[in-house]
Formats: C-alpha cells, structure tokens, sequence
C-alpha cells in the first residue's frame, strides 16, 4: 500500500490578509461552520468590521440558540500584547459573551494571559484563544483547522450548570436522553451540531438565522417528543410561513401543528412524536432514530422559506 504524508501549508499561501482574506472566507456559511464545531455554538448574522471607537473589531456574530453576542478576532501570526489588549477593548465596547481569538501561533504568555481571564474575570464572559493550521496530502486541497489553545473551564459561565447537587428523577432521564441522542447522531453522521447533555427538556438546532431555530423538547408528562420551529417574537414571520403552510406541509409529508401564540411574544409550528416514557427505556433508539429523521426534513424544508 502506498501511503502519503501529511504536511503543514503556511497559512500566509492561503489567505495573505487577515482582514480581506481570512475574515472574508471565514463569515462565509460553510467555514463559520467549523468554527461552530469547534466551539460549539452556532454563529449567525455575522457582521465584518464593526466600529470600537476608532478600531474595529474583524468579526461579530449571535449565537443562534442563547442569543449572546460573539467577537473574532483574527491574527495570521504569533500572538501579540496589541491584539490582546484589543480584544479585551472590543469584549468591553461590545457588551460579548464570548470572545474568540484565532491566531497562528498562541505564545505562552498569551496561552497564560487567556486562562488568567477565563479564572480570574469578574464579568460573565469567556475567552477562546485558537491557533489556525492547514495540512495537505500530496497534490490535495488544502485543508484548514481550527486547534483549541485555551478555552472557558466551563463554557457557558453564563448558563449555571443544573447538574450541580442532586438531580431529581426527571433530570436525571433527560441527561440519560440526551447523552444517548448525542452517540445516535454522532452514529448518523453528525446530520446537525451536538449540543452538550444537560437536565433541559429541550434541545436546540440550528437553523441559519437568528430569527428561529428549531427545539426538541421531551414532555415526559404527556409521552411525546416535540420537533418544532420555535420563532421568538416575530409575528410577521410566522405569518409568512403560515401562508405557504400547505405546500411545506406537502414537502415535509406530514402535517404540524400551527401554534401563533398571540398572547406571547414567540409562535411555534410543532409535530409530536409519541411514545416517550422515561420508566422504559426499550424504544429510545426508535424514537432517537425518528427525532433524527424528523429535524433533518424540517430544517431542509424551512430554511428554503425562512
């Protein structure tokens, strides 16, 4: 068997300018998404070049599922005192949640510095210091990598963990659920980003905008499983979509249910999958399976209307 090695390509040959090159190819859909991967969250509304005072930060974006705001900042060398202090101005100017700093080389007072900041800062914010690679095979594309250097002890700082203590019977069952959702749609393929386990009834998935996303809820009371479109405080869209609701419905092939919600702020479009029982766990993987199934159609579907 003949074998090829792997090799680094000099970042530099790929993208000569941080902010007309790299900036540019990485608030593009496809490539935000190994960010996303990497961090685990789901940027959307990416904006270049947003004004600091007189500097401007490369790039902001939301997180589609929390709502909290995200500054990248971009360095195509080593690490610097420059950029460090920029981008605790930017964290600052911006009001983020999350700052996230991508460079070519991380240098070890900085790797220090950003772990001092993720212990030590009193504010709710977390701090990502990631080092950007790229290999290649031969005469293959260059293919690019995003390494964690530093990252938050306990990402989000912000979202209390509701594991702490002891966990009641629900809580427990949902992280049961969760924690074997996530190995069945890691088995499938990974179809959309996992979300880490957690005592929440629900589980959000990313849908491209920050205008809606799509939630699954365990109802253990009623023995269903929800698989819907949760739209927070956009009346007008739901209406958009409701006009077109028998043709989505004909693509889907299968039939919602259309929840406008007037007296609250969000609007649903919700199918339920019955079943779910956490005193019998035999047809967790039935329903995983069906969950899985039903997310991919709807969030394929809907994206071509939202």
């Amino acid at each position: 068997m003949k074998l090829d090695r792997l090799r680094e390509v000099n970042i530099r040959d790929l993208w000569i300018h941080e902010q007309y090159d790299f900036s540019t190819w990485l608030s593009r859909d496809e490539n935000i998404e190994l960010l996303n991967e990497v961090i685990g969250l789901t940027l959307v509304d990416i904006d270049k070049e947003v004004f600091v005072g007189s500097y401007r930060c490369d790039l902001v974006a939301i997180d589609e599922t929390t709502g909290i705001r995200v500054i990248i900042e971009n360095q195509l060398e080593p690490t610097n005192h420059d950029h460090l202090g920029k981008i605790i101005t930017y964290a600052s100017g911006l009001d983020a949640n999350v700052v996230v700093w991508i460079v070519k080389e991380a240098r070890e007072e900085h790797k220090s510095a950003v772990e001092w900041l993720n212990n030590n800062i009193v504010k709710e914010i977390s701090f990502f210091l990631i080092e950007i690679h790229a290999y290649q095979i031969g005469d293959s594309l260059p293919a690019p990598k995003f390494e964690v250097i530093e990252k938050p002890n306990d990402f989000i700082k912000s979202v209390k963990s509701s594991s702490d203590g002891d966990l009641n019977k629900s809580q427990s069952e949902r992280i049961t659920f969760w924690t074997e959702f996530n190995e069945i749609v890691s088995e499938s393929g990974k179809p959309f980003n996992i979300r880490k386990a957690s005592t929440d009834h629900w589980y959000d998935v990313a849908l491209g905008t920050s205008e809606a996303h799509i939630s699954i809820t365990l109802v253990n009371k009623s023995s269903n499983i929800g698989v819907e479109i949760y739209i927070d405080n956009n009346k007008d869209l739901f209406d958009s979509l409701e006009l077109n609701r028998e043709e989505i419905e004909q693509k889907l092939g299968f039939s919602m249910e259309w929840q406008r919600l007037d007296n609250k702020k969000a609007s649903r479009i919700i199918y339920y999958i019955g079943g779910l029982n956490f005193n019998d766990h035999s047809n967790y993987l039935e329903l995983m399976k069906e969950i899985i199934d039903k997310v991919v159609i709807v969030r394929k579907v809907f994206k071509e209307y939202i």
